[in-house]
């Protein structure tokens, strides 16, 4: 028996933007409303029924011009992104539809990005609340009017901040490869995110964000929602949790299907799968939690079962029966198997306390072409350190982890951990930067840097002992004490000492003009205004960066193979 479900709805977006604070608004003003019976809650979802966004929407719902058939909405609202990515099926992501939430004041985050790349690999359609309306300087608050009244009663100034803040949104929506206008002015919702200026604080602009995500899952996402009703539950573990006088429960949204007191489940595991039965059933009502004995898609349960303990949250759940026990069993751990990683090959080792958090953090790495040797989930070991430690490339000597602790120390290894994902690929960046430069200098400590430089003509400050001239570097880096060679390979002299701008330095980088001073030359004899001199490279040296190029930058590795060349001509096998 097939039936139009709830989509399920995520709230996503920068800390402090004000994800909790609009469901809060949602959910008071629905009960206010005195629908007690129409709304739902627990620590991990509220249920919107129907008639609830009735309520809430008034007249609003007219402007569709759609005939509602859903039966409501299901919003998650655990705090952060990880409950998004924990939100997980195989293929997807278990969210119909996301709302990406915005300070309209201060615009997006590094975070705001991070849930933008994550919609968009989960190919999630989402919806803009640009919240803090009200803190625009000279808005006149009026919660009894609707939105769009309110700003066109709003100062002219006022009016073209909104729509100026609005469009820096379009504008960074528009970087990113996505179409997006205000609401009230998109032309196709399939093509355009909408953008709806809210205040979480006031309430100003909520039930039209209310009307917006029921418009677009009524219209576009009828399809998804069909669910088989009496058919066994499929869902997602959101949460793992200890409840006084109950002991170990989990926390399941469940988006196909029904589940009742009794029934045998089985829930992906790192290993191997967990099999339970269900012994008690709850449901949220109301801040309260009151147990039933059937359910059906799509709803948030808490479950009471026993050897639930190691279960993992983002882990798929499936209920069963003992006819389709063992498929059940080989098919979720082939979806917890898809994400883990275990290779030969090189890389970073990586952890994260959930499936989904995990398999978002490999996908972002992937995104910055860092290789992974090893993704599983869990607290790092001394056997992760263990691998880690063994890479050749010391660049690949760490460990990131996503909301997990380390229970053992390194020295040879580093452990980036944080609880937000693009903290921990910053953190891997600088880290990896500043040990290649330090990796860099201790590998090339002591060798003779290639470097090219050009005599400027007009720039001769004294013509002998020691001859002083001007020059500017070309490619490399030049060093007192450098030998040099002209172009035809002949010997020249060395750098005796170097000055830029008066002040004597010790090095000069390509572009920088100093002038040095060379002993044992005349200007106009050996040397000559415009006249390239390199680096006179001993041969080991040049045979040591042979082995060393990828400390090397690229104009380097250029300005080598031009030196082996003008050696070559007097003798055909240097550095070979």
């Amino acid at each position: 028996m097939e039936r139009l479900r709830s989509p399920i709805c995520t709230m996503v977006g920068h800390v402090d933007h004000g994800k909790t604070s609009i469901l809060d608004w949602i959910r008071g003003t629905a009960v206010a409303k005195g629908e007690a019976g129409g709304i739902t809650q627990c620590i991990s979802c509220t249920n919107l029924s129907l008639e609830a966004i009735k309520e809430v929407c008034g007249d609003l719902l007219e402007m569709l011009k759609l005939k509602l058939t859903i039966p409501g909405v299901l919003f998650i609202d655990t705090p952060g992104h990880a409950a998004f990515t924990n939100l997980r099926k195989r293929g997807g992501n278990l969210a119909d539809i996301a709302v990406l939430v915005v300070d309209m004041n201060e615009g997006f985050k590094p975070q705001t990005f991070e849930c933008i790349d994550i919609l968009r690999q989960y190919k999630t359609p989402f919806v803009v609340a640009a919240n803090k309306v009200d803190l625009i300087p000279g808005w006149r608050s009026n919660k009894k009017k609707p939105l769009l009244t309110n700003i066109s009663q709003q100062d002219m100034d006022v009016q073209q901040q909104v729509d100026t803040k609005v469009y820096e949104i379009v504008g960074k929506l528009h970087e990113l490869g996505f179409g997006s206008e205000r609401f009230d002015r998109i032309e196709n919702y399939t093509k355009q995110i909408a953008i709806v200026p809210v205040s979480a604080k006031t309430g100003e602009g909520l039930p039209e964000l209310l009307m917006v995500i029921t418009g677009i899952a009524q219209k576009f996402l009828e399809e998804c929602l069909e669910c088989d009703v009496k058919g066994p539950a499929k869902g997602t573990v959101l949460e793992v949790k200890e409840e006084k006088g109950i002991g170990t429960t989990i926390d399941v949204i469940i988006y196909d299907g029904s589940i009742k007191k009794g029934d045998t489940f089985v829930i992906g595991g790192l290993d191997k799968p967990v099999v339970s039965k269900v012994k008690i059933l709850l449901e949220p009502e109301q801040k309260k939690l009151k147990q039933v004995n059937e359910v059906s898609a799509a709803v948030g349960v808490k479950i009471s079962a026993t050897d639930i303990q190691e279960v993992i949250p983002g882990m798929p759940f499936r209920v069963t029966t003992d006819k389709e026990l063992e498929k059940d069993k080989q098919e979720v751990q082939e979806e917890v198997e898809e994400v883990l990683i275990k290779t030969e090959g090189e890389g970073i080792v990586v952890k994260a306390d959930s499936l989904g958090s995990l398999e978002a953090l490999i996908t972002l790495l992937r995104e910055k072409d860092i290789s992974i040797k090893k993704a599983s989930l869990g607290n790092i070991t001394k056997k992760d350190l263990m691998e880690a430690s063994a890479e050749r490339d010391p660049l690949n000597k760490a460990i990131v982890g996503f909301n997990v602790k380390t229970l053992e120390e390194s020295k040879e290894v580093k452990i980036i951990l944080h609880d937000v994902v693009y903290r921990i690929i910053e953190s891997l960046a600088e880290w990896r930067e500043s040990e290649r430069k330090r990796l860099e200098a201790k590998e090339l400590e002591g060798l003779m840097r290639p470097c090219k430089m050009q005599i400027i003509p007009g720039c001769v400050f004294r013509q002998n002992n020691p001859a002083v001239v001007g020059v500017e570097v070309l490619l490399g880096i030049i060093t007192v004490g450098t030998p040099l060679m002209k172009s035809d390979g002949s010997k020249s002299s060395e750098i005796k000492s170097m000055q830029a701008e008066g002040e004597n330095v010790q090095q000069a980088e390509k572009g920088e003009q100093v002038a040095i001073a060379i002993p044992h030359l005349t200007v106009g004899r050996q040397i000559f205004e415009n006249d390239i001199l390199y680096s006179d490279i001993p041969e080991e040296d040049f045979v040591k960066f042979k082995k060393l190029k990828k400390y090397l930058k690229q104009d380097e590795i250029i300005l080598l193979k031009e030196i082996a060349e003008i050696k070559r001509r007097q003798n055909p096998v240097w550095g070979v």
